[in-house]
């Protein structure tokens, strides 16, 4: 790195426009510095006076003016965009012209529920900022799966004239996390076979030797894999062809039942992963199901990498539930000695917000607590595609 680059400290405007919220974030990529952030909540919903994106930015625009930052003032280095699909065309962060707005926007068939708002997101933001626009896509980090992994067993005909495969998502995290993890242990990433935990309120796994992924739960879209919040994660595939027989429901409507009413939510009627361990703790006979199988799914996915891997290394849990769910993590070990996976209780009570081992001394297996920072891998391949 030059010595400008050093020194450069303009910062980068991180976005992540959803369906009903923007999340902003504005931080000095190379430092990790960050000036301000926050999010903008209830997009066009009833009674909202934020109409759309373009509403959302102006709303974020006058919080920072409160906070005594002019956006149009301050020297802006690029606006980095988070972007959930890439489909088959991006497997790295791309500057945003209006050809590769199209194709995000065609790509919404992959992910009906994030590329839509992704664009119209981007769209406002690039009439209101005059810099570089990149978009980082959750899909790249996974673009590189083997074929024995990203492939489905169907027609190949079929799967290729609509772009079906394992796409994979979180890949930010999982890619930052994989890196971040290498640097608390001291081992160079290429020596490392990482099994990787991303759990909130969306969850994936993913398997990563040497720095690359070679697996991971989600697939075509991130409905695919662990239990979620409000997602099923893996069901048969025929239940689709059963429930539209059997109730009636519309494709759309299993969809949306699916995404929006399953998961913990539609196991134990709470989304707050807090909340559900204290109906747990509290004797809830449904909330008990339904952290059992929360946590069944987990060791079903742990159990297949190490399987994939031949081994592993180390297994890294992160994001919300991952980081600050001791519970969780306990739950997830708890009878995996034999295969050099256990905690330190005392050590994995502390709720650290620092990458740390919580594993005893000598495991054969390092189970560690790495935080997740999406924000800043955003602004950092964001800065590098425009440096």
């Amino acid at each position: 790195m030059s010595q400008s680059q050093h020194t450069d400290d303009r910062p980068v405007l991180v976005l992540n426009a959803g369906s009903s919220s923007l999340k902003y974030q504005l931080l000095v990529p190379e430092s990790g510095e960050v000036r301000t952030g926050g999010v903008v909540e209830r997009i066009g919903e009833r009674g909202s006076d934020v109409a759309d994106p373009a509403a959302a930015l102006e709303t974020m625009t006058d919080r920072l003016l409160e906070e005594g930052i002019d956006l149009g003032k301050v020297p802006l280095r690029a606006v980095g965009h988070r972007v959930v699909h890439g489909g088959p065309d991006f497997s790295e962060p791309v500057v945003i012209d209006d050809a590769v707005l199209q194709r995000i926007r065609q790509l919404s068939a992959l992910a009906p529920l994030h590329n839509p708002a992704a664009v119209t997101g981007i769209e406002a933001a690039r009439e209101h900022y005059d810099v570089p626009h990149v978009a980082v896509f959750d899909t790249a980090y996974f673009s590189s799966l083997p074929a024995a992994a990203s492939t489905y067993a169907v027609p190949r005909e079929l799967a290729e004239k609509h772009s079906i495969r394992r796409y994979g998502f979180h890949g930010t995290s999982h890619q930052f996390v994989a890196q971040a993890t290498a640097e608390l242990l001291g081992h160079p990433l290429v020596d490392l076979r990482q099994v990787i935990l991303h759990l909130g309120n969306g969850c994936s796994a993913s398997a990563v030797r040497g720095g690359r992924p070679v697996e991971t739960s989600m697939g075509l879209t991130p409905l695919q894999g662990l239990v979620m919040g409000t997602r099923s994660g893996d069901v048969d595939p025929g239940l689709h062809a059963y429930l539209a027989r059997e109730a009636g429901l519309t494709l759309d409507e299993i969809e949306a039942l699916l995404n929006k009413r399953s998961g913990v939510l539609g196991l134990s009627g709470v989304n707050d992963f807090r909340e559900l361990v204290h109906l747990v703790e509290a004797g809830d006979e449904d909330a008990r199901l339904a952290f059992d199988v929360f946590i069944h799914r987990l060791k079903h996915y742990v159990g297949a990498y190490l399987a994939i891997l031949g081994g592993a290394d180390v297994l890294v849990f992160t994001a919300g539930i991952g980081q600050h769910s001791a519970t969780v993590r306990a739950a997830v070990a708890e009878g995996l000695d034999e295969l050099g996976i256990a905690v330190d209780p005392s050590r994995n009570e502390d709720d650290s917000t620092q990458p740390r081992v919580i594993s005893p001394d000598g495991s054969r297996v390092v189970v560690a607590v790495v935080p997740t920072n999406e924000e800043l891998a955003i602004a950092r391949q964001t800065a590098d595609l425009v440096r």
